[in-house]
């Protein structure tokens, strides 16, 4: 099986979109109802290049199955070392060794850019995104209890961290 991690680019929208769509359909993983068009995807791909950040597709027999990226973690000039960091696995293809891989890659790429902490928000309970977050180093350093609401439900968000680089 041939397996490849490389920067995404416009045309893996519609792989993206059908990824995330299902979490967004049948999940509490993402608190976005409204299905994303792969036009929507270009333009998060697009953005998140534009702001210097990587964006990450693991493509396996030329079918993408999944992506992790960074986005800005807020917009004040002295965040400007930290990201939040995402992963998203085709529900197919979940514990498999796939967002691992994904993670891995996205990590590395962060602390080459001189990244200094990653921030990753959890819907919960999710013990496997859990496990994958912490198997990378992270650490739960907030829990905001009912802060979304979907399916009729409240739904808590748990925030990991690490660091990427050493302290100077």
């Amino acid at each position: 099986m041939t397996m490849k991690i490389r920067d995404a680019v416009t045309p893996d929208a519609a792989q993206i979109a059908a990824i995330y769509n299902h979490y967004i359909e049948h999940t509490v993983v993402t608190f976005e109802e409204s299905l994303v068009e792969a036009n929507d995807m270009e333009l998060r791909i697009i953005e998140t290049e534009q702001q210097g950040l990587p964006w990450l597709v693991c493509e396996v027999e030329n079918e993408v199955i999944g992506y992790a990226y960074a986005s800005k973690w807020k917009g004040r000039c002295a965040y400007r070392y930290s990201v939040e960091v995402t992963v998203y696995l085709d529900a197919k293809r979940t514990a498999a060794g796939w967002g691992s891989k994904l993670y891995a890659a996205l990590f590395a790429r962060l602390t080459a850019l001189d990244y200094h902490v990653a921030i990753a928000g959890i819907s919960l309970p999710n013990p496997a995104s859990i496990a994958l977050h912490e198997k990378f180093g992270m650490h739960k350093v907030a829990h905001f209890e009912q802060v979304g609401f979907k399916f009729a439900e409240w739904v808590d968000v748990g925030y990991w961290q690490c660091q990427l680089s050493r302290p100077e």
